[in-house]
């Protein structure tokens, strides 16, 4: 027989950027963040990882301690998987503090997440525009002669 134990306070969010999709599962545990299995202090290249610590940084190092979070993370490219990654981290902050934690707190984080950069929590719509027939892209034709 099992003992009975207590359910694990989680959630999980998405974050989406083009065709990159980072899934964020937060849980209560020591303030770890690791995307695919990696702590994010490795995150390459060099030069975007601040736009992933952004959320750790704008809301402030405390209210990760007590809170894990593991991402996955597919499709697209580098910056855009990197824009995916800091959307999942910010919106499961977010809905935690919604879920297991009060609404004022919850209201606060998402003010000030809103205030530094609506991306963060909302995501982006823009898409690649699919290529046409009559021309070699989305909007340029091939050149018309007369003779």
């Amino acid at each position: 027989m099992s003992t009975p134990s207590t359910p694990t306070q989680s959630v999980q969010v998405f974050g989406r950027k083009k065709t990159a999709t980072a899934c964020a599962f937060a849980k209560q545990g020591r303030g770890l963040i690791k995307v695919n299995g990696q702590p994010i202090e490795n995150i390459e290249p060099k030069c975007l990882r601040y736009k992933v610590f952004e959320p750790v940084l704008i809301l402030g190092q405390d209210k990760f301690l007590n809170l894990d979070i593991r991402i996955r993370v597919k499709g697209g490219g580098t910056t855009a998987q990197i824009y995916a990654i800091r959307a999942a981290i910010a919106k499961s902050i977010v809905a935690y503090h919604a879920k297991y934690v009060d609404e004022s707190s919850k209201n606060e984080l998402r003010n000030t997440l809103l205030s530094y950069d609506r991306t963060l929590l909302v995501s982006d719509p823009r898409r690649c525009e699919p290529k046409k027939y009559g021309g070699r892209s989305a909007r340029a034709r091939f050149q018309k002669s007369y003779r």
